[in-house]
C-alpha cells in the first residue's frame, strides 16, 4: 500500500496556536520535509517532541529535485508530514509540487488545519469577507507590479497580498495610483506576536505611514472595486450598439433590449434615441 502526504499547519507567531494534532504528527512521522530544518528543530523543541523519521529539507531552491525523492517514499508505503517555516504547506510556500506530484500517483493526501496568515488578516482587517482573493506576492520590479495591481482594478472581490516590509511603502504607493488613494485597506503586521499590529485606512493614508519604515511579517488586504452604477452612454453611442448588432443579424427590437440591459438604461431611453437618429438622417 502507498502511504500519506500529510500537509500540516505551523504557527505564525504564537506557538501555542500549533495545532493539536501537529505534536503528534511530528512524533509519528517517517520522512518530515521542513522549509527551514533549523526552525523545524526549534518548534519540537518548543513541544517537546522528539522526531522519530528522517527530516530531510524542502525549500523553494531544492522543490523540484527533492520531490521525486519524497514521492518514491510515499509509494513505498511511508508517511510524509511537510511543515513550512508558518502557516499552511503550499500558501505561498512549498507544498503545491509535492501534492500535485502525489494526487498523480494516486497517493492519499491529508492535512493537519493550522493557523493561516491570509485568513488571520482577512478577518481582522474590518473589510468584506464574504469573497476574497488570495493574490500572493507582487513583483518586484516597478513596471510588472503595476501591470500585476491593473489585472485586478476592477476586481469585486477583497484582495489579500503578502509583501516584504521593505518592499511596502512601494507596494502601497503603486495600489493607491491604480485602485485610488481612497479604497479602503489593511496592513497586518506580526500576526499573533508580541508587537502585532493592524493598521486601517485608505492606500493613500497608509502608503505615507509605510514611507517612514516598517519592520516583521506583513499581509495586506485590499477592499475590491466598487460596484458600477449604469454606465454612462450617450445617444450617438448608444444608436452605434444598435447598428452592430443590427449587423450582426439581430432584429432591431431585439437589439434595442440587448443594448438596454447591456448599459443599465431602460428600453424606452434607447428606442428614442434610434428614433431621434432616424429622424435626423431624414
Amino acid at each position: 500500500m502507498t502511504g500519506t502526504l500529510v500537509l500540516a499547519g505551523t504557527p505564525i507567531g504564537d506557538i501555542q496556536d500549533a495545532p493539536p494534532r501537529l505534536a503528534e504528527e511530528l512524533a509519528g512521522a517517517e520522512v518530515i520535509a521542513a522549509e527551514d530544518t533549523r526552525r523545524l528543530r526549534r518548534l519540537t523543541q518548543a513541544l517537546g517532541v522528539q522526531p522519530a523519521g528522517r527530516v530531510v529539507s524542502y525549500f523553494e531552491g531544492n522543490e523540484s529535485a527533492r520531490t521525486p525523492e519524497l514521492v518514491e517514499a510515499l509509494v513505498g508505503g511511508a508517511r510524509v508530514l511537510l511543515v513550512t517555516d508558518a502557516g499552511m504547506p503550499s500558501v505561498s510556500d512549498p507544498g503545491y509540487r509535492l501534492v500535485a506530484a502525489a494526487v498523480e500517483k494516486d497517493i492519499r493526501v491529508t492535512a493537519v488545519p493550522g493557523p493561516s496568515a491570509v485568513l488571520t488578516a482577512l478577518a481582522l482587517s474590518g473589510l468584506p469577507v464574504d469573497r476574497f482573493c488570495f493574490e500572493g506576492f507582487l513583483p518586484r520590479k516597478a513596471g510588472e507590479r503595476l501591470g500585476r495591481l491593473r489585472e485586478v482594478a476592477e476586481e469585486r472581490r477583497t484582495l489579500v497580498y503578502f509583501e516584504a516590509p521593505h518592499r511596502l511603502d512601494d507596494t502601497l504607493s503603486a495600489m493607491a495610483e491604480v485602485f485610488g488613494a481612497e479604497r479602503r485597506a489593511a496592513v497586518c503586521r506580526e500576526l499573533t506576536k508580541t508587537y502585532e499590529e493592524v493598521r486601517r485606512g485608505g492606500l493613500g493614508e497608509l502608503a505615507e505611514w509605510a514611507a517612514e519604515g516598517v519592520r516583521g511579517e506583513i499581509t495586506v488586504v485590499v477592499e475590491g472595486a466598487p460596484e458600477k452604477g449604469p454606465e454612462e452612454v450617450g445617444p450617438q453611442e448608444l444608436v452605434r450598439r444598435v447598428r452592430v448588432r443590427e449587423e450582426a443579424g439581430e432584429r432591431r427590437k431585439e437589439a434595442i433590449a440587448a443594448v438596454a440591459v447591456e448599459v443599465g438604461v431602460p428600453k424606452r431611453v434607447v428606442f428614442d434615441a434610434v428614433v431621434a437618429a432616424k429622424n435626423a438622417a431624414g
